[in-house]
Order: structure tokens, then sequence, then C-alpha cells
């Protein structure tokens, strides 16, 4: 691992995330908690609509929480059951509610890459941009940490806000760089937020702007894409 690496897993690890583009940034449900389901949430993390039709004409409470506060919704989203999904939308479930770590259902899809079912929550009405996590920060900001430059578009293009600064004093696009690896998915990740209109000039707690930031971490290929954009 070179300098930058390094530098890269060391600050990741402190952060509590990780390193690795692609990586999952919360905690799905563990085996464990899945064995122990029941209810909504176990029809929400195998699909079974069946199941869930029948609950949710007993009257099951469709925003029960387990033991980490996901929501069936929230535990079919980690499934990427999206019929579940949709079916508990469609009966009344709250599609915008926070678990105990903070992270929305939309957040939870960004994270996980999973496009299409963010796809559908947000045709399904789910807000773009709320704050989730410690960090204070927005599914885009996650997204970019990542590199999940589809899912960045359309976060981008539902009206994520592009320019939300979190507790770390980083923007999306300043965490596509000094989270990222510099490389291609990285790379469209910061093309779709200049695309989306974001302020590159916006400068971290130390007042480094992305281009000092991409230069320091030698990402030519960022460096150039923000000198076109006439980022300084």
């Amino acid at each position: 691992m070179n300098a930058r690496g390094l530098w890269s897993a060391v600050l990741a690890a402190a952060l509590g995330w990780s390193a690795a583009p692609g990586a999952a940034a919360q905690v799905p449900p563990l085996a464990a908690e899945v064995l122990a389901y029941e209810g909504l949430h176990r029809a929400a993390w195998h699909g079974d609509l069946p199941k869930l039709k029948s609950l949710i004409a007993s009257g099951a409470s469709l925003d029960a929480r387990d033991t980490r506060g996901r929501t069936p919704l929230q535990v079919a989203t980690y499934a990427r059951q999206r019929d579940a999904v949709k079916l508990l939308v469609k009966a009344g479930a709250n599609i915008d509610l926070l678990e105990d770590d903070r992270y929305d259902a939309v957040t939870i899809a960004a994270v996980a890459d999973d496009a299409a079912t963010l796809a559908l929550l947000l045709q399904l009405g789910a807000k773009p941009g709320q704050t989730t996590s410690r960090y204070d920060g927005t599914a885009l900001i996650a997204a970019a940490h990542l590199g999940h430059d589809e899912v960045v578009r359309r976060l981008v293009a539902a009206g994520a806000p592009l320019d939300h600064v979190n507790n770390l004093h980083w923007t999306a696009v300043i965490e596509s760089i000094v989270l990222g690896d510099g490389g291609p998915r990285h790379q469209r990740t910061l093309a779709a937020l200049i695309a989306g209109g974001a302020n590159l000039q916006l400068a971290d707690r130390q007042g480094l702007t992305p281009l000092q930031l991409a230069k320091a971490r030698g990402y030519t290929a960022m460096v150039k894409q923000l000198e076109a954009a006439r980022a300084k």
C-alpha cells in the first residue's frame, strides 16, 4: 500500500468507515438478527408478499422497530426486496424514518450501491436529501465517498443537496477525493457532481479546496476534471 492508500485507510478506520469503495458504511441485519425476526420484519427480509399482506390486513405496526431500530421497510431495503418495499409504502409505512444509526432507506440503498432500489424509493416519494448518519451527512455524501457513481447521478437528478457540509466539514465533492481512490468510479462520481453544479470552491476545515486536495493526493485525472471546471 502506498502512502496515499495508507493515509486513507487510517482515516477511514478512525471514522469507523471502510476505506474500500463499495464497502458498507452501516451494519445490515446480522444472521442472528434475521433468524430472530418475526412478523413484518421476517416477511420483509424474505420478500414474503402473501405474509406481508396478511399481517398488514391484521393491523400489524408498519413502522415497528427491530433491536437496532430498523423498520420492516428498511429491512426490505437491505435485502433488496423491492416488491416488499413497494407493498409496505403503499400500505402506509413511513419511507423516511431513521434507524438507530441515523440511516434512512435512501442512504441504506445508496451505501449498498443499489441503484434499482434507490430509484424505486425515490419514485415512491422518499426524500433524497435527509441529514443522516453520525456525521450529519447525506446519502449523496455517502455515495460519493464510496464512488457509487450511478447512485450519485440518480441522487443529483432527484435534487439531493449538492453542497451539504457534514460535521467533518466535508462535502460530497471533497469526500469523493479524500475518501476515494482516484480511480474510474470516483472520477465518474466527481464528473456527476460537477455536471450537477456542485460548488467546487467549498474548502475543508483546513481551508483546502477540492483541487488542492486532489493535487495533494496525486489524483491527476481528478485534477484535470476540476481544472476543466475552473476550480481553484
